[in-house]
C-alpha cells in the first residue's frame, strides 16, 4: 500500500457488482441503522464492532455504509494496516482526510483547520510537544464537527486491532472530548480473536465502552441455518445437501470460511482441503498464472495497493495487467476502489497468499516496492513503508536510513511510541550496516540515537524501557567521549532511575554528570545536569545540597533562557524550600513553573508542576481545590499521550483518594474501574488503592487479597504503601493485632531508605495498627490478664512514639499537614485507650482533627468518642454521636462501621435516645434509594448492582428499613412507605 495520492485514472478494471448477501444479521443491521438515524437527528453515537476474523464485520459495515449513503450521509472509511512492527502514525485518519480533501463540499472546513494538513504531509512544524499534539487533535475534532454540519457523517474505522498508538490516542480524544455532540456516527471494527491479554487496544476499549455514547456490538458466528442460507444464496445452481451440510459443519459459523469452502468445491480434485490455508488458496490457484503473479505482488504491498505502483512492481504490459486484475476481481479476491486502488476482499486471503510466497520471491518483491516508493521522492509519510520493505528485502543500509526518516516523521506528527519503535529498529540495524553506509552528519551516532529513543520511550510512558535504553547508551560511551555527551547520558539515566524509584543510583549518576562539566561558562547541559541532581539529592536526603544547587542553577537557567529547566528548578524549590508546596510562596512558584513548562512544550515538567499543585492542596486540607488541578493534569497527560507515566499515575491515585476522603465512594469505584481495567497486575496497579480502601470499609475482606497481589513482582514504592494500608487495616478489622503490627512494621521497613528512615505514611499505619492493639489490651484487661494487657500497652507506646516523631518532623523536617495531624490525634487516642481506657477528650480531639474533610475516618473516630462518652456516663451525647455515625455508615455503605455502632447502641442501651421511633425521619438518603428500588421489586443483588454496593450491604439497608418502618416484610414496608408518602408510585407507560 502507499499513502501517496496518485491521480484518478479512467478506464481501469470496473467495480464488479457481485456482493455477498447479508444473512443472519438482521438484528445487528436494525440496531446499527437505528443508531444512524439517531446520529442524523443530532444524537451522535459510536459502536465498537467486535468479531473473529472472517465473521462478517466488513460486509456488515459495507451494508450499513450503503444505507447511510442512501439516506444522505457522508461516509468515509479509514483502514488500519498490519505492517508487522512498523508504525504508521495516524494512518486511518490520514486516509479519511484524503477523502474529505477530495470533496469540494468540505473545502471551507479544511481551510478553517489547517493544522490537520500535517497528516497529509503538508507543513513541517513539530507536534511532539503537548500543545502541538493538542492543536492537532482539536483541529481534527473541529474538522469532523464542521463536516458533520454540512452533511451527517459516518466515520468507519476498520481493523482497529492494527491501529498505531497515535491513532488510538486520537480516537480516545475524539470520542471522549465532545465530537459526538454533532451529527456524527463512528463505527470501528476489530478482531476479537487477536486481542491477547496484553494487546495495546484492550485498555482503550475498556475506557471507551464506559463513555455514554459508545456501545459495543459483538458479531457472533452465524447459526448453522444461516450458514446454510448463505451457501445456497451464493451458489445459483443446486447443491447436494451433503455438500452444504459439510460446508456448514466446517465453517463453524464463519461467513468467509463458508464462502471459501464453497469455492473449494469447484476445484479439480472435487474435494474440500483439510487445512484453512489450503481452503483460502483454492480460489487463488484457480486463477491464470498471470493473475496469480499479480496477486502475489499485491500481497507484498499490503491489503491495498495503487494501480500505478502495482503495474510498476509486477512489470506487466498494461493490457495484461488489466486482464489479470479483471480476473482477480471477478473471482472475488480483489476489490477495485474508487480511488484507483485495489484491495484484497479479505485480510485472511492476503495473509494466505503472502505466506505462500517463497523466501527469495518475497524479498525480491519487497525490494521492488521499496525502490519504487523511493523513486517517487522521499515523502515523509511513506518512510515507514520504505523501511518495512527494505528490511524485508534485506537491504539494511536503506532500511536504516528510512527508519530514521520514519522516526523524524513520527516526532513531527506527535507519535512518540512510533518514534521509539523506529529508533529501536534503527539501533538494531546499526551494527549490521557498514559504517561507510550509515547516515553521516547531524550528530547521528549510536549513543545519541539511543538517548533519543530513551526520550521517546519516556514521553510514551515506558519508563523501565527508558532506563534500559539509557543504560545501553552509557555502555556505548567510549573513553574519549565528549564530556557534555557523557554528562547528558548520565543525567538522563539519573532522571529515568528516579522515575522508577531507584534513588541511590540516580544520585550517583547525577553527581557524576555534574562533575563532568564546568559551571562556567554557563551551558544548557550544566543547567539540566544541575536540575536532575537537585531532584536526586532531595530524594536521598541531601537537602542542603539540593537547595544550594537549585538556587544557583535557577539563576543560570534564567540567564540562558532555558525555560523548561527553569520550571523544573522552580518546582524543586517550591516543594522543599520554606513552607513547601502547602504555602502561598510554594504555590506561586508552582503556577509559574506550570506556565513556563507549557510555554516551552515540556509536558513531563508541566505534569510535575500540576501534580505538586494538587498535592499541596491535599496536604493543606483544601480538598475541593485539589480536584481542578488533578483534572487539568490528567487532561494534559491524555493530550500528550503520557497517561501511563509517573505523575499522571500518581494523579490518578490522588483523584481516587480525594473521592474516598470526601465520601464519594461510588464515584471512586467507577473512576477506578474506568482508569484500570486490568489491575492489580498491570503497571500502575497501585492507583486503584482508594477503591480497595472503599471495598474493605464496605466489608469486602477480599480487598486484602487484591492488595497482597500488588506486592508481587519488582518492588514498587506506591504499591507497597497501598498494600500496607489495606493489609494493616484488614488485620485490625479482623481483630488480629499481631498481624496488624506485623504489616505496619514490614511496610515502614520496606518504604524506608537512608534519606527517609520513616516515611510519612508511618503515622497512618501506626494509628490503624493501634486500633487492633487497643482492642486486644482492653479485652485482656477486662478478663483480668494484666500481664497480657501490659504487653500490648508496651507495643502501643512504641507505635505512638513512631507516629509522633514522623508527624512532628515529617519527611522534610517540617510538621505534617492536617491529614497527618489527624492521624496522629487518632493514634494518641488509641494509645490512651490501650494503656488506660477510653478517653473522651482525646477522641474529641481526633474528631475535630478529621473535620478537615475525611468523612469515613471522622465517623470511625466518632464511634470511639461515643464509646468513651458511654464510659463517662454521658449517654445522651453518646446517642447523638451514634445517630450521626449510623447515617454516615448507611450513606457510605460501610457495613462493618454500621455493625460496630449498632453493637455500641445495644451495649450502652442508647436505642431510646437515638430517635428510632421517628421512623420516617430516620431514613437516610441511601435507605430512601433502596426503598425506591424495593418498591420496584428489585432483589438485594439487583439493588446492589444499581447502587454500586454489595448485595450484603443492600441486605443491611433493607433490614434497617424494615426496623424503622416497623414492617415484618418487604411488601409491608413498601405499603407503609406509600401510605406515609415516603415514596410515590412510578409513572406508567401510558401515563
Amino acid at each position: 500500500m502507499s499513502l501517496s495520492r496518485a491521480p484518478r485514472r479512467v478506464g481501469r478494471v470496473p467495480r464488479i457488482s457481485f456482493i455477498t448477501p447479508v444473512v443472519g444479521r438482521e438484528a445487528e443491521l436494525d440496531r446499527l441503522s437505528g443508531l444512524l438515524e439517531r446520529a442524523r437527528a443530532g444524537e451522535a453515537r459510536a459502536v465498537l464492532l467486535a468479531g473473529d476474523a472472517g465473521v462478517g464485520k466488513t460486509r456488515l459495515l459495507d451494508e450499513v455504509a450503503g444505507r447511510a449513503r442512501d439516506d444522505g450521509m457522508t461516509v468515509v472509511t479509514g483502514h488500519c494496516v498490519d505492517l508487522g512492527d512498523v508504525g504508521l502514525p495516524y494512518l486511518p485518519f490520514t486516509e479519511i482526510l484524503g477523502v474529505l480533501a477530495a470533496d469540494e463540499r468540505f473545502a471551507g472546513a479544511l481551510a478553517a483547520h489547517p493544522v490537520v494538513e500535517r497528516l497529509l504531509g503538508a507543513g513541517s512544524d513539530s507536534v511532539r510537544d503537548v500543545d502541538g499534539r493538542l492543536r492537532l487533535f482539536e483541529g481534527m475534532a473541529g474538522l469532523l464537527a464542521e463536516v458533520a454540519e454540512v452533511a451527517p457523517l459516518l466515520l468507519v474505522l476498520e481493523d482497529l486491532h492494527w491501529a498505531d498508538q497515535s491513532s488510538r490516542d486520537l480516537l480516545r480524544f475524539l470520542l471522549g472530548r465532545g465530537v459526538l455532540r454533532h451529527r456524527l456516527a463512528v463505527f470501528a471494527s476489530y478482531r476479537a480473536d487477536d486481542l491477547h491479554r496484553r494487546h495495546p487496544l484492550r485498555p482503550l476499549l475498556a475506557e471507551l465502552i464506559r463513555l455514554p455514547p459508545v456501545e459495543r456490538l459483538e458479531l457472533r458466528p452465524l447459526a448453522d441455518a444461516d450458514v446454510d442460507r448463505l451457501v445456497r444464496a451464493l451458489e445459483p445452481g443446486p447443491l447436494p445437501d451433503a455438500t452444504v451440510r459439510r460446508i456448514v459443519e466446517r465453517a463453524e459459523g464463519n461467513a468467509f470460511y463458508a464462502e471459501e469452502l464453497l469455492a473449494a468445491t469447484d476445484a479439480e480434485s472435487g474435494g474440500v482441503p483439510s487445512g484453512l490455508a489450503d481452503v483460502l488458496l483454492i480460489r487463488f490457484e484457480q486463477l491464470s498464472e498471470t493473475a496469480q503473479q499479480v496477486l502475489r505482488t499485491a500481497a507484498v504491498a499490503g491489503r491495498r495497493v495503487e494501480h500505478d505502483l502495482l503495474r510498476e512492481a509486477v512489470g506487466l504490459p498494461e493490457t495484461e495487467l488489466e486482464s489479470a486484475l479483471r480476473e482477480s476481481v471477478g473471482r472475488q479476491l480483489l476489490v477495485a476502489g474508487d480511488d484507483d486502488t485495489y484491495s484484497f476482499r479479505h485480510a485472511l486471503a492476503r495473509e494466505a497468499v503472502y505466506a505462500d510466497l517463497l523466501p527469495g520471491e518475497r524479498a525480491r518483491l519487497h525490494g521492488a516496492f521499496a525502490r519504487l516508493l523511493a523513486g517517487r521522492g522521499h515523502l515523509a509519510e511513506s518512510a515507514a513503508e520504505r523501511a518495512h520493505h527494505y528490511r524485508e528485502s534485506h537491504d539494511l543500509a536503506e532500511a536504516l536510513a528510512a527508519s530514521l526518516e520514519a522516526a523524524d516523521h513520527a516526532q513531527r506528527v506527535g507519535a512518540p511510541a512510533e518514534e521509539q519503535r523506529h529508533l529501536e529498529t534503527a539501533l538494531d540495524l546499526w551494527a549490521a550496516v557498514d559504517p561507510a553506509s550509515r547516515p553521516s552528519g547531524g550528530g547521528v551516532d549510536r549513543v545519541t540515537l539511543t538517548l533519543r529513543a530513551s526520550a521517546a520511550a519516556a514521553h510514551a510512558g515506558r519508563l523501565h524501557r527508558a532506563v534500559a535504553l539509557t543504560r545501553s547508551a552509557l555502555a556505548e560511551l567510549g573513553q574519549d567521549a565528549d564530556s557534555e555527551l557523557a554528562a547528558r547520558v548520565r543525567y538522563t539515566l539519573a532522571g529515568n532511575l528516579l522515575s522508577v524509584d531507584s534513588q541511590t543510583a540516580a544520585f550517583a549518576y547525577s553527581s557524576e554528570a555534574l562533575a563532568m562539566i564546568p559551571e562556567d561558562p554557563p551551558s544548557r547541559t550544566w543547567v539540566w545536569a544541575a536540575a536532575t541532581h537537585v531532584l536526586a539529592a532531595r530524594h536521598v536526603g541531601e537537602n542542603e545540597t539540593a537547595l544550594r544547587v537549585a538556587r544557583r542553577a535557577l539563576g543560570v537557567a534564567e540567564h540562558l533562557g532555558v525555560t523548561d529547566a527553569q520550571a523544573d528548578l522552580l518546582i524543586s524549590l517550591a516543594v522543599f524550600d520554606g513552607a513547601g508546596r502547602r504555602g502561598p510562596e510554594g504555590r506561586e512558584r508552582l503556577v509559574k513553573a506550570r506556565d513556563l513548562a507549557r510555554r516551552s512544550g515540556n509536558a513531563p515538567v508541566e505534569l510535575r508542576a500540576l501534580f505538586n499543585l494538587a498535592m499541596g492542596c491535599y496536604e493543606s486540607g483544601a480538598l475541593s481545590e485539589c480536584v481542578p488541578w488533578l483534572t487539568e493534569g490528567l487532561d494534559r497527560a491524555r493530550q500528550a499521550g503520557l497517561l501511563s507515566s509517573t505523575y499522571p499515575l500518581e494523579m490518578r491515585y490522588l483523584r481516587l483518594l480525594v473521592l474516598h476522603v470526601l465520601g464519594r465512594w461510588d464515584e471512586c469505584l467507577r473512576a477506578a474501574a474506568a482508569d484500570h481495567p486490568e489491575v492489580p497486575q498491570a503497571a500502575g496497579g497501585y492507583t486503584v488503592g482508594p477503591a480497595l480502601y472503599v471495598a474493605l470499609a464496605r466489608g469486602d475482606l477480599g480487598a486484602a487479597d487484591r492488595a497482597r497481589a500488588l506486592l508481587e513482582g519488582p518492588f514498587d514504592w506506591m504499591a507497597t504503601l497501598v498494600a500496607g494500608i489495606v493489609l494493616t487495616d484488614a488485620a485490625a478489622l479482623r481483630g488480629d493485632p499481631e498481624d496488624a503490627v506485623r504489616w505496619m512494621r514490614s511496610t515502614v521497613t520496606a518504604l524506608a531508605d537512608e534519606a527517609v528512615p520513616r516515611p510519612g505514611v508511618t503515622v497512618r499505619l501506626a494509628a490503624l495498627a493501634l486500633s487492633a492493639v487497643a482492642d486486644a489490651a482492653t479485652g485482656l484487661r477486662l478478663t483480668g490478664d494484666e500481664a497480657g494487657a501490659r504487653r500490648w500497652s508496651d507495643t502501643a507506646t512504641e507505635l505512638v512514639e513512631q507516629a509522633r516523631a514522623v508527624a512532628t518532623h515529617g519527611e522534610d523536617g517540617t510538621p505534617q499537614g492536617p491529614e497527618g495531624q489527624a492521624w496522629l490525634a487518632r493514634a494518641e487516642a488509641e494509645w490512651i485507650r490501650a494503656t488506660k481506657g477510653p478517653d473522651a477528650a482525646a477522641w474529641s480531639e481526633a474528631v475535630t482533627a478529621f473535620g478537615y474533610g475525611d468523612v469515613y475516618e471522622l465517623a470511625r473516630c466518632r464511634v470511639r468518642y461515643a464509646e468513651a462518652l458511654v464510659a463517662a456516663g454521658r449517654r445522651e451525647e453518646a446517642a447523638d454521636e451514634a445517630r450521626a455515625v449510623r447515617e454516615t455508615a448507611d450513606d457510605l455503605g460501610a457495613t462493618p462501621l454500621r455493625e460496630q455502632v449498632d453493637a455500641l447502641v445495644r451495649r450502652g442501651r442508647l436505642s431510646d435516645a437515638s430517635g428510632d421511633d421517628d421512623r420516617a425521619g430516620t431514613l437516610t438518603a441511601r435507605e430512601q434509594d433502596v426503598l425506591r428500588l424495593l418498591a420496584l421489586g428489585r432483589s438485594n443483588r439487583q439493588i446492589g448492582e444499581e447502587l454500586f454496593i454489595s448485595g450484603k450491604t443492600a441486605s443491611v439497608h433493607v433490614s434497617n428499613i424494615l426496623a424503622k418502618l416497623s414492617a415484618s416484610s418487604r411488601g409491608e414496608a413498601v405499603a407503609i412507605a406509600y401510605r406515609e408518602g415516603l415514596i410515590t408510585p412510578e409513572p406508567t407507560a401510558s401515563g
